[in-house]
């Protein structure tokens, strides 16, 4: 038998590259000198969820849990661009709340037609055309298109219901829904029937609420028996609780007090961990209702005539009931009718106040990086941690050098050369551009810039009394680094020389190998 109610289930998301960038020369008859007319790449696509009223189940999900978007197309040259990926779009159930391998709530859908960008695409990489300035007329490099995401994360359907009724197997919950509603849920005289929330919409009046019952709680259900865990998830929205007693139990050992408590109990250790922002309370905490149920049954009538003044005396509001006879099901429904207008009212009233936004502005000093001084066995390892670094390491085509001289200016404008300096990094030491599947560089400092050097826009050093260095500080600082760039052209120096001293024996010995063989 197929399985038609899935609530939860695991996704692994990947969304499109980025397509890589064209580096192309425009070549035209009586025209030697086009110029750059290599294109850009097309965007990645994203992969994301919309609420659909018409889906219920994350069974499609679960059949096909590995989602892949379209990559973006490369740029072509003649300025024509790479097309962008399409967006791959999973209609999800209204109430879908997406966690990630932690647990933690990313992101609660609510409503239809709310969507949410799970996974977002790569950039495309730019064109030589777009690369192109003033003083780099004609790049020869282009650059490559970003990755898309690549994540897991959980969805769990957690049902958008009014009323929730709670109680033990059998206890009539199903049959309830069927007399408010007109729901067909499946009733059956034998426990654990309802293997999924079923759901009813009841009017009482001028209100109209929904309902929904949660199958299978039985002792220890908060902590994974029965199937009372798997649908807790199911009564977090809910605006109150409806306890379903069972006043003709066929079960030694159980009676309706005895029955009541145990599921408070249950409802007490289960932590809710959805929070819309209005406030949920715990589920003990929340307005409840006793429904005696099958009081059509004589046995079940005297039943509830005993127990009804404990409950109240417990603070229970009690209905006594039967969906078989439809008695008491009217005043019950009534009765949740308040329970639910009260929590609109509330919820609106919650709306119509003004929210206090917090607005956290970028500091003035932060450059959008950070260096840190790390050792391992080798040595001194400095780690380059920031989002424009990493991403522009990742655009980077190390096969061509121009590409990697366009990058290490990149990094040189945007402070990372100074900020190694301050560190304590030296020529030759290792340097990590992102984290633990970042670039390797043997640090080869350039030339240092000046205009920097006066700080952020807005800022200048020069006014700063406490941290401005003295001239003599300066000097010595210029003629370290001096010093470092004149030791790194020495050693290429020398590797250069030894090279041709090499290659000149080598020459000199397939020289003399030929004169021996002509002698002879």
């Amino acid at each position: 038998m197929a399985t038609e109610f899935i609530d939860r289930v695991t996704v692994h998301l990947s969304a499109g590259d980025g397509g890589n960038g064209c580096a192309s020369i425009r070549r035209e008859k009586f025209k030697p000198l086009g110029g750059p007319d290599g294109a850009d790449g097309g965007q990645g696509g994203d992969i994301k969820f919309v609420v659909d009223s018409q889906t219920t189940t994350l069974l499609p999900l679960h059949h096909r849990p590995h989602l892949n978007a379209n990559d973006g197309g490369i740029g072509k040259g003649d300025l024509r661009h790479g097309a962008d990926g399409g967006d791959l779009i999973i209609a999800v159930p209204d109430g879908t709340v997406v966690k990630n391998q932690n647990g933690d709530i990313i992101a609660d859908l609510v409503e239809a037609g709310t969507e949410y960008v799970a996974a977002a695409g790569g950039r495309g990489g730019l064109g030589n055309a777009a690369l192109a300035s003033s003083k780099r007329k004609a790049p020869g490099f282009a650059l490559l298109g970003e990755p898309g995401e690549s994540l897991s994360l959980v969805l769990e359907l957690k049902t958008i219901a009014d009323i929730a009724l709670v109680g033990y197997p059998s206890a009539g919950k199903s049959s309830l829904i069927a007399a408010l509603s007109e729901a067909k849920p499946k009733i059956a005289d034998y426990p654990f029937t309802t293997l999924a929330p079923n759901l009813g919409v009841v009017q009482a009046g001028d209100v109209r609420y929904t309902i929904a019952d949660v199958p299978g709680l039985i002792p220890g259900a908060s902590e994974g028996k029965g199937l009372g865990l798997e649908f807790l998830r199911h009564v977090e929205r809910c605006s109150a609780l409806i306890h379903v007693v069972d006043m003709a139990t066929w079960e030694p050992g159980r009676d309706p007090v005895s029955d009541l408590t145990i599921i408070e109990s249950e409802l007490a250790a289960y932590a809710v961990d959805l929070d819309d922002g209005t406030g949920l309370l715990p589920l003990s905490e929340r307005p409840k209702l006793v429904a005696l149920n099958k009081v059509d049954i004589p046995d079940g009538h005297d039943l509830a005539d005993i127990v009804r003044p404990d409950l109240e005396a417990a603070g229970y509001r009690v209905f006594e009931i039967s969906a078989v006879s439809h008695a008491g099901l009217r005043e019950l429904s009534f009765a949740m009718a308040q329970l639910v207008t009260a929590e609109r009212e509330r919820r609106a009233e919650f709306e119509a106040t003004p929210q206090r936004v917090v607005i956290r502005p970028k500091a003035v000093d932060d450059r959008g990086f950070e260096v840190r001084a790390e050792k391992d066995a080798e040595g001194p390892i400095f780690r380059v941690l920031g989002v424009k670094p990493e991403r522009w390491v990742r655009q980077t085509d190390f096969a061509n050098d121009e590409a990697v001289g366009y990058l290490s200016d990149r990094l040189d404008r945007l402070g990372v050369e100074d900020s190694l300096f301050k560190a304590g990094a030296k020529p030759g030491d290792t340097i990590v551009v992102g984290g633990d599947d970042g670039v390797v560089f043997d640090w080869d400092p350039t030339s240092v810039g000046g205009a920097e050097l006066l700080g952020n826009r807005g800022t200048d050093l020069r006014l700063d009394d406490d941290a401005r260095s003295t001239r003599k500080e300066r000097k010595a600082a210029f003629h370290e680094r001096m010093d470092a760039k004149a030791a790194v052209r020495a050693e290429f120096e020398e590797e250069r020389v030894a090279e041709r001293a090499q290659r000149g024996r080598g020459r000199a010995s397939r020289s003399t190998s030929d004169g021996e063989s002509g002698q002879e």
